[in-house]
C-alpha cells in the first residue's frame, strides 16, 4: 500500500486529490486545520484516511505529525508528500497591506518549506528507512509563470514556489527523492470564494475600484467555469506514479488562449492586452 501526505484537504484540489488516491488504493495522512474538518473527513474517507492537524505557517504542528507519521510508518519510506495548502489573497499591490502581503507568502511559500524539511527523512532522506525514495508534489499555479494585475501576492508566491522546487529537486538528486510542479489553471474551488469576493469593495478608495470590479467578475466567471477539482487530484496521482514524470504538468482550461498565446507574444504586447482586458486605463 503506498502512502503519502497532502496538506490542506478539506476542501478543493486537496480533498479531490485525496479522494483520487484513496480510490487508487493509497493511505492518505491528511492535513486539516480543526478537529471538525478532521472528523468529518475520517467519517467520509474511512480507514485509510488518517488526518493530521496542523497549519502549514505552525512549524512546531507540523514537526509533532511529523513524528506521527513516522511512529505510524515503523521503518517504511513514505511514497509521497503533496504540498497543496494554500490561499490567495487579491488587491493592487500599491494598496495592499504589507502583513498581508507577508501571509501571502508565509502560507504559500514558507508552508511547502517546513512541511518539506519536516517530512523530507521519510521520503527517503533517512537512510535508515526501507523503500524506495517518495516523491514531492508541488501544487503551483499558472500565475507562478504568467502574472495578472491585482495577483501579485499570489503570483509572488507562486513564482517562488517554482524556484523553491527546482533548487529543492537538484539538490535531493542525492536521495533520489523526485520534485514535481503542477500548475492549475482555472479550477472549481473554494479559494476563488474565499479570496475575491469583495475585493472591489475593499479597495473602493483607490485609483483601481472600477477595474478591481471587473476583475471579481471575471474571477466569479472563472469559479465556476474552470476544471473539476478531481482533473488536477488525477495528475497528481499520475505524478506521483508515472516511472518518468514530467518535471511541470499544466493543466488550464482553453489552453491556447489561457496558457501558449500568452507565452509567445511580446511581453509589452501582453501588458496593454491586460490592461484592457481588464480596464485598466493608462493616466497622463
Amino acid at each position: 500500500m503506498q502512502q503519502v501526505v497532502i496538506t490542506g484537504v478539506s476542501t478543493g484540489i486537496g480533498h479531490a486529490s485525496a479522494k483520487v488516491l484513496l480510490d487508487h488504493g493509497f493511505r492518505v495522512f491528511g492535513s486539516v486545520r480543526n478537529r471538525e474538518d478532521a472528523e468529518r473527513l475520517q467519517s467520509e474517507f474511512g480507514d485509510r484516511f488518517v488526518p493530521l492537524l496542523f497549519d502549514v505557517a505552525d512549524e512546531f504542528a507540523v514537526q509533532a505529525e511529523a513524528i506521527r507519521v513516522s511512529k505510524i510508518l515503523g521503518v517504511d519510506t513514505l511514497d509521497g508528500l503533496v504540498n497543496n495548502a494554500g490561499i490567495e489573497i487579491a488587491g493592487p499591490l500599491a494598496h495592499l497591506p504589507t502583513d498581508q502581503f507577508r501571509y501571502q507568502l508565509e502560507v504559500n511559500l514558507v508552508g511547502p518549506f517546513v512541511v518539506t524539511k519536516a517530512f523530507l527523512p521519510l521520503l527517503g532522506a533517512d537512510p535508515s528507512r526501507k523503500g524506495l525514495p517518495g516523491r514531492i508534489v508541488n501544487i503551483g499555479s499558472t500565475s507562478g509563470r504568467i502574472a495578472g494585475p491585482f495577483a501579485g501576492a499570489y503570483a509572488a508566491s507562486k513564482f517562488g514556489l517554482e524556484g523553491f522546487s527546482d533548487s529543492l529537486r537538484r539538490e535531493l538528486f542525492l536521495f533520489g527523492i523526485d520534485v514535481i510542479v503542477i500548475r492549475p489553471g482555472a479550477i472549481v474551488t473554494p479559494i476563488w470564494q474565499k479570496s475575491d469576493i469583495g475585493v472591489a469593495e475593499r479597495f473602493r478608495e483607490t485609483p483601481f475600484a472600477e477595474a478591481l470590479a471587473r476583475f471579481e467578475r471575471y474571477a466569479a466567471k472563472e469559479a465556476v467555469s474552470g476544471f473539476p477539482a478531481t482533473v488536477i487530484g488525477n495528475t497528481v496521482y499520475r505524478a506521483l506514479t508515472t516511472k518518468n514524470p514530467k518535471v511541470r504538468y499544466a493543466v488550464v482550461p482553453n489552453r491556447l488562449t489561457n496558457w501558449i498565446i500568452p507565452q509567445l507574444i511580446p511581453m509589452r504586447i501582453l501588458d496593454k492586452l491586460v490592461a484592457q482586458f481588464m480596464g485598466i486605463k493608462r493616466g497622463r
